[in-house]
């Protein structure tokens, strides 16, 4: 459970009340991040103008931004670069209630001593509680069984029909060791699988402290009955899963993105999944949305979700929770929790 959103450790003593500014895509976000109760958590510690969510710091008057001490900072954030620090010569802290600051935070901040934290460690909970939840519907041949059910509209034979069905002793490959492929390797432990790793920055020690065996990508690919794509998008992961790692594919097995569409060759992808001999459960795609009228809407081994494994609805909270926790521990001069680096940079989608 996560601590900033269920502390039960005593308030830290604070040793100033900043100024907060929000600064997200619109009023519709703001007030999807903000319950009541994290409203008044955030008062209780800064002040904080609601009313104000800066879209456009063009459109926002030198005096609104000269004592802001804090930027809480949502998705589609402006971008806070060399002349924006400039009119905000107090800033201290952009906590950004969301997971890449990619987008919006620029070098200049890190160069003028600005902390930047983020809330990725909370985006990235509900997805993987969602690849869990998908690795083990592939297991269980959800797709095929209820594409079978349907046809027939009559009693499945299951044992004759899915012989090789099941989530005991089956074989899980993890291709990224990212926040989120951590955090799923973190999930499979109860359960009776065999965790494979492609990660070339991880070693052979450190993939066994997170309960997986690294191996190489053709080996992951080949072996694996359930194949999860956790890394970031980067000149040399772009289109990673190519022709030859789709079909090494065992017959039966399941692909799972969560991460980016980016990282798949689809039209290899389309290729071997018209053959029906392996299965795809897609929350992410390139483009995204798909054309209308696209293959991968109407194959019946195909799970298509709108990019929803993130954060929406209720775990948008958590994100706001992650950022003020933030804000408490900079009005009290403590350390920040999940600090951002100039260098994280590289290695953020």
């Amino acid at each position: 459970m996560s601590a900033a959103l269920h502390s039960t450790a005593e308030p830290r003593p604070l040793r100033f009340r900043p100024k907060v500014a929000l600064a997200m895509q619109d009023a519709d976000l703001r007030d999807s991040l903000f319950s009541k109760r994290l409203r008044s958590r955030l008062e209780a510690i800064a002040d904080c103008d609601f009313s104000l969510v800066i879209q456009d710091f063009e459109a926002v008057a030198d005096d609104a931004l000269a004592d802001t001490d804090v930027l809480l900072t949502g998705w589609f954030s402006p971008r806070i670069d060399a002349r924006i620090l400039e009119r905000m010569p107090r800033l201290r802290l952009i906590a950004h209630s969301g997971g890449s600051v990619k987008g919006h935070v620029l070098p200049e901040c890190w160069e003028r001593g600005v902390t930047v934290t983020t809330a990725a460690e909370a985006n990235a909970l509900p997805v993987a509680e969602f690849t869990l939840g998908l690795i083990l519907l592939a297991g269980k041949s959800v797709l095929a069984a209820s594409h079978l059910y349907t046809q027939r509209q009559a009693k499945i034979d299951r044992e004759a029909e899915f012989p090789d069905t099941g989530n005991y002793e089956r074989t899980v490959g993890i291709v990224g060791a990212s926040t989120i492929g951590r955090l799923v390797m973190e999930r499979l432990q109860p359960f009776d699988f065999e965790v494979a790793l492609y990660d070339p920055t991880v070693t052979d020690a450190e993939a066994r402290r997170l309960g997986a065996r690294r191996v190489e990508l053709d080996e992951l690919m080949a072996s694996s009955d359930v194949v999860s794509l956790h890394a970031p998008v980067l000149p040399e992961t772009i289109r990673m899963i190519g022709p030859a790692q789709l079909a090494a594919m065992k017959d039966g097995s399941t692909l799972i993105n969560t991460a980016r569409g980016e990282l798949v060759d689809h039209e290899a992808m389309v290729r071997e999944l018209e053959t029906g001999r392996i299965s795809a459960f897609l929350d992410v795609t390139s483009p995204e949305p798909l054309p209308k009228g696209h293959r991968l809407y109407t194959l019946p081994n195909v799970l298509l979700t709108p990019h929803i494994a993130g954060s929406m609805g209720t775990e948008l909270h958590r994100l706001a929770a992650y950022a003020i926790d933030e804000i408490e521990r900079f009005a009290a001069a403590a350390p920040p929790r999940f600090p951002v680096s100039l260098s994280d940079l590289v290695r953020m989608a």
